[in-house]
């Protein structure tokens, strides 16, 4: 069975190339800062998206259910000193989430992209 750790690294693993896939270009993972850490910054045309990897395992709750108020006030808190420190346009972002689903063995049962996830 996979340790939390690797369970989560795996679902940013699988969400990455899933943004890829869908034409994103990757800018950061796992940005660290006193204030927390952003799992996927990305570019989609002209916006930079900050994309919440949840993953769980099949038997446990939905992942996307996880973003609660007190997650979304964190990851715009996150976003935004993202955007000043990197002299961003701060009019165009947005927060996406990858929800991730594998069984115990390790292998992806489902993989949902909410975007626009926080308004």
């Amino acid at each position: 069975m996979l340790s939390r750790k690797d369970l989560g690294a795996q679902g940013e693993q699988l969400a990455a190339g899933h943004l890829v896939r869908q034409g994103y270009r990757l800018l950061a993972r796992n940005h660290r800062t006193p204030l927390g850490e952003l799992d996927v910054i990305a570019q989609d045309g002209p916006e930079v998206v900050f994309v919440e990897v949840k993953t769980r395992l099949d038997d446990e709750s939905l992942p996307e259910e996880s973003v609660n108020p007190r997650k979304v006030g964190r990851l715009a808190r996150l976003a935004e000193a993202y955007l000043v420190s990197e002299g961003c346009d701060e009019s165009m972002w947005r927060i996406d989430v990858v929800a991730v689903v594998l069984d115990r063995r390790g292998q992806l049962r489902r993989l949902e992209h909410f975007k626009n996830a926080v308004y």
